[in-house]
């Protein structure tokens, strides 16, 4: 992604900062030159991801030496499956004067397993941080986003939002939701300034996928998975390009329409057959 530094004046929040992609968003948005907004549940993490984006910035050619020590940073402890969730961000951010022009809902929860095999409570959280609280961020940041006449939204969904995979169905349901609301947000914004995005992922290399060390090489190897660096570089390169969405990976585009004409009964052998190896949740 190219690097057009801007003075230290407009915001960024962004979900899900304290590890994985959350944290390359971070070091990205603030080489372009804007402050930062970094959400997470994880305090420690948050901390450390401000720390390695200030020594960044103070390593980056293309930087003015008087805007190095201008980055601001606020951190917000928050625990995105609470149903005020939303309402606590956005207060805080009020207070603390930010005019947040890019929205980066990158938090999410993975889990593999059945729906009937999953508890009640894992069912709660993966349809809150994935539905309702980036929705509600949505609504509360758009409005001031469509007073200044500038605005971008970066919704992640996911390869697995086109098929009913065995075991992660549910995942799934969740991410074709937010494809529908961002759409529906995206033609609302028309002639607006604010544009909203959707990165359809497939296998990312981060944490919150729970491979052993052999499989993961593995999927390196064969460019099943891509780095965190490439698919937060292609995800801002189509926001800030004010596209619908953007899907990095070529296989990924290889896949999906595989993944759209398999029926039910070859995807409920498969199911079966991964059961028993499926996560307890």
């Amino acid at each position: 992604m190219k690097k057009i530094f801007r003075e230290y004046k407009a915001w960024a929040l962004i979900t899900g900062a304290a590890s994985g992609m959350g944290r390359v968003y971070a070091q990205r948005l603030a080489a372009k030159g804007y402050n930062l907004v970094l959400v997470d549940i994880n305090a420690a993490g948050l901390e450390e991801t401000e720390s390695i984006v200030r020594k960044d910035i103070e390593q980056l050619d293309g930087i003015p030496a008087q805007c190095r020590s201008s980055l601001r940073v606020v951190r917000i402890t928050q625990d995105l499956s609470q149903m005020n969730a939303a309402d606590l961000i956005f207060e805080q951010t009020q207070t603390a004067g930010c005019e947040v022009e890019v929205l980066v809902n990158n938090a999410g929860v993975m889990y593999c397993q059945g729906i009937a095999e999953t508890s009640e409570r894992m069912l709660k959280i993966i349809m809150m941080v994935h539905m309702n609280t980036p929705m509600l961020l949505c609504r509360k940041y758009v409005v001031p986003m469509k007073e200044r006449g500038c605005g971008y939204i970066l919704n992640i969904s996911s390869l697995a939002e086109c098929m009913s995979w065995p075991g992660i169905g549910m995942y799934g349901a969740t991410k074709r939701f937010v494809k529908d609301y961002s759409r529906e947000l995206r033609i609302e914004c028309q002639k607006t300034g604010v544009s909203v995005t959707n990165a359809y992922f497939g296998a990312v290399d981060t944490p919150l996928i729970p491979l052993k060390d052999s499989l993961r090489k593995l999927a390196r190897g064969l460019a099943v998975m891509i780095t965190t660096e490439k698919a937060v570089d292609k995800a801002l390169k189509a926001t800030f390009r004010r596209r619908k969405g953007t899907m990095p990976g070529v296989l990924n585009h290889i896949f999906k329409p595989i993944c759209i004409i398999l029926p039910d009964c070859l995807l409920g052998w498969i199911y079966r057959k991964a059961k028993p190896y499926l996560m307890k949740v």
